[in-house]
């Protein structure tokens, strides 16, 4: 239930489907990435003690995206560094997907509401590079 879409040894995407259940907590991300992506499942009465999070001065190089699925369905396009589709992965509610590197571009299937996350402030245009995608016949979607 736990997909990771790799390309010359290099991670894109985590994509955890919504079956996925396991009690505890499930750290998906390496400690260096500067998106972390976890899953937590507690029973009743599990206490987290309360607390806050410290200032720790972060070095944020590339954007990383998580989308959580809520309704509907959504292709996710692949692409390396160079612009090179890869493969695609479908995506239905309750899906998460980690956007970790190289390129991406989506197709929706059915009516998609979807919740976005991703380091801040968005500084505009001058933050993404567009390039061209792919036509139908050239997808090739992974299950």
């Amino acid at each position: 239930m736990i997909t990771q879409v790799e390309h010359d040894g290099k991670l894109i995407a985590i994509i955890i489907k919504n079956s996925y259940a396991e009690e505890g907590i499930s750290f998906f991300t390496p400690d260096e990435f500067s998106q972390q992506l976890a899953y937590m499942r507690h029973s009743p009465g599990k206490t987290i003690l309360p607390h806050f999070h410290n200032p720790v001065p972060r070095e944020v190089i590339y954007t990383q995206e998580i989308l959580f699925m809520k309704k509907g369905s959504l292709r996710v396009d692949f692409y390396d560094d160079e612009q090179n589709y890869l493969e695609s992965r479908i995506l239905e509610a309750g899906d998460v997907i980690l956007l970790a590197s190289g390129g991406h571009g989506f197709e929706v299937l059915e009516e998609i509401e979807m919740v976005e996350v991703k380091q801040g402030p968005y500084v505009g245009a001058s933050e993404k590079t567009r390039f061209s995608g792919i036509t139908e016949d050239q997808v090739k979607i992974k299950t």
